[in-house]
């Protein structure tokens, strides 16, 4: 599914970007998502989240970052990477999903760009699949910096799914996020149908 619909670019500052349209017929809304820092679209909980927001009535579309489409697997510092989801996002609510409330998101890497961008991009919410709070702590080295900041940030509705088993730990909910533990790790694949329905639920809210 992740692939499998059209598919065209996106120019954006830092290079070419690739958008999966999964539209459906007259939409309440759109989802947007972005993938983790090595992996692709195809991802399944990426996967998941689209066939659940799709039979809610959102029509999907799926973003490659521009690193990944020119066959990298290591993505760049953060600053570009929210500088070319900007750019889709502008080319996207211009033209497949104009006049649509958009709700962003994405797994891990895709999350924490998603929320970062979200007031910029006028999210209507954000959908963090897998949000890599806290590195885990290599043996005899320093705590990483947690990213929580990035969550506290977002003005506008937060679904976390979270592996109850996550070695990125778990996220605090807040006022305004929610977080859905889930069997599994970071990879989200031991429960596909409590991550489906999760999605599905909380996007009747949303919009």
């Amino acid at each position: 599914m992740a692939s499998g619909g059209p598919t065209r670019d996106v120019d954006t500052p830092h290079g070419r970007a690739a958008v999966h349209l999964h539209l459906v017929p007259e939409p309440g809304g759109a989802l947007v998502l972005g993938h983790g820092a090595g992996g692709g679209v195809t991802a399944p909980d990426l996967v998941a989240a689209t066939r659940a927001a799709r039979d809610e009535g959102f029509s999907v579309v799926l973003v490659e970052q521009p690193y990944r489409v020119a066959g990298r697997r290591s993505p760049p510092r953060a600053a570009l990477l929210d500088a070319a989801w900007t750019a889709v996002m502008t080319d996207l609510t211009s033209a497949e999903l104009q006049g649509l409330p958009v709700v962003a998101g994405g797994r891990s890497s895709g999350a924490r760009v998603a929320c970062r961008t979200a007031g910029a991009t006028g999210a209507a919410g954000v959908l963090c699949l897998a949000f890599p709070l806290q590195p885990p702590r290599r043996a005899g080295g320093t705590p990483a910096p947690s990213r929580q900041d990035e969550l506290d940030l977002v003005g506008v509705d937060v679904l976390v799914v979270q592996g109850d088993r996550d070695p990125f730990g778990m996220p605090p909910p807040g006022p305004r996020r929610r977080v859905l533990p889930v069997a599994g790790d970071h990879r989200l694949r031991s429960d596909p149908g409590a991550l489906t329905t999760a999605v599905h639920d909380w996007l009747r809210t949303v919009v």
